[in-house]
């Protein structure tokens, strides 16, 4: 069966409808993100063992660049 893509998927009726609906799941959504703030402060008060790495440090050995590479210049990797 020949399926014509060029023809609007929705007639007017159908707008009119989703626009409705489309408030409602707004209005739904305004609860729901409310909810996501909330998870989120309760996570930031979780502390997983081991996560503190303040004493940490980190030794890296920086060597200049070589005669045999170079520096992308899309992505500046060397």
């Amino acid at each position: 069966m020949a399926t014509d893509y060029d023809t609007p998927r929705k007639t007017d009726d159908d707008v009119d409808q989703d626009s409705l609906e489309e408030l409602k799941a707004r209005r739904s959504d305004k609860t729901a993100s409310a909810v996501d703030v909330d998870e989120f402060d309760a996570a930031e008060g979780l502390e997983l063992p081991g996560a503190d790495l303040s004493n940490e440090e980190l030794a890296v050995r920086v060597l200049p660049k070589q005669a045999d590479e170079f520096t992308c210049m899309s992505c500046f990797l060397v």
